[in-house]
Order: C-alpha cells, then sequence, then structure tokens
C-alpha cells in the first residue's frame, strides 16, 4: 500500500513530486456537493476507469476497468444513486464518463463520501488527467497522464489531502 500526499499544489509519493491541480474551491474539511473543493481527507484509491479507446489499461495496485459511453456518475443529492455510477441515459443530474476531451481518459475512483453516501457531503472525486494548463478542477486531484500513469505503476493505494 502507498498513499501519497497532496500538498494543494502537488502529488508526493514515495521520492517521486508531480504537480497537481485541486478543486476551484481550494482544500476544505467541511466538502458540500458544488463547492468545488477538494476534501481534506485520506482518500483510498478504490478502482480506475479508464477509457480503452484511446489507451493501454493503466498498471496499478486496484482493480482496474474499461468505461464506454453509457458510462455515468450521479451527482445530484436528492437522487438515490447519488454518487454512485450511473448507466445512461439517466433522468437524475449526473456527470458522463466518456467525455470528449481526454480528462476522464484515466479515473481513479477516490473513497469519499461513499462509505456510507450521505447526500450534499460532495460527490464524484476523481484522480484524473489534468488540462494541459492544470486548471482547476470541481473538486479531483488532476496530473498529467504520464504522471498519474506513473503514480499508478508505483503503488498508489490513497491519496492523503493535507
Amino acid at each position: 500500500m502507498s498513499t501519497a500526499l497532496v500538498d494543494g499544489q502537488q502529488l508526493i509519493l514515495q521520492r517521486d513530486r508531480w504537480r497537481c491541480a485541486i478543486g476551484r474551491g481550494g482544500i476544505r474539511a467541511d466538502k458540500q456537493e458544488g463547492d468545488g473543493a477538494t476534501p481534506r481527507a485520506l482518500l483510498p484509491l478504490r478502482r480506475v476507469l479508464y477509457r480503452a479507446d484511446r489507451g493501454p489499461a493503466p498498471r496499478c495496485a486496484v482493480p482496474v476497468e474499461p468505461i464506454g459511453p453509457a458510462d455515468g456518475w450521479c451527482d445530484d443529492p436528492a437522487d438515490p444513486a447519488y454518487n454512485r455510477p450511473v448507466t445512461l441515459p439517466y433522468a437524475g443530474r449526473h456527470e458522463e464518463l466518456w467525455r470528449a476531451d481526454a480528462v476522464y481518459d484515466i479515473i481513479g475512483v477516490l473513497g469519499w463520501n461513499d462509505d456510507p453516501v450521505r447526500p450534499g457531503r460532495g460527490s464524484a472525486i476523481f484522480l484524473h488527467v489534468a488540462r494541459p494548463d492544470y486548471a482547476p478542477t470541481e473538486g479531483c486531484i488532476a496530473l498529467a497522464l504520464p504522471d498519474l500513469r506513473a503514480a499508478l505503476v508505483a503503488g498508489l493505494t490513497a491519496i492523503e489531502v493535507a
């Protein structure tokens, strides 16, 4: 098991340091849906999803699953599927995981508000591919694609957001 540290600008794993993007709302212990914050917490890496049409399966220490055009994630606190994967089309508010850009080509599903799920405490906190300019996320942690692959190969199993 390898736990990385995120200090707001870098993800640090063992001797490696990679630039990262975090949520536009900064780091918050009182994370709420829609605040754009990255939760201050120990976030276990539950599994990794990837676009098989855009690259090989990432090598990592957790289960890996391909995604397809019908994969989504519910971010509607009033919906029974809140903070869970859904199949599209889906009536409740949701994110599409199969995106035109490369941001979700690899998605590390982080354990935030999932055991148990509490409506309104935040959803879809992922480790994913950063935009080229490292623009802030909606609360996720993002790395350049080569860095994301390197962190996964190094055995990443959790992220401590400080």
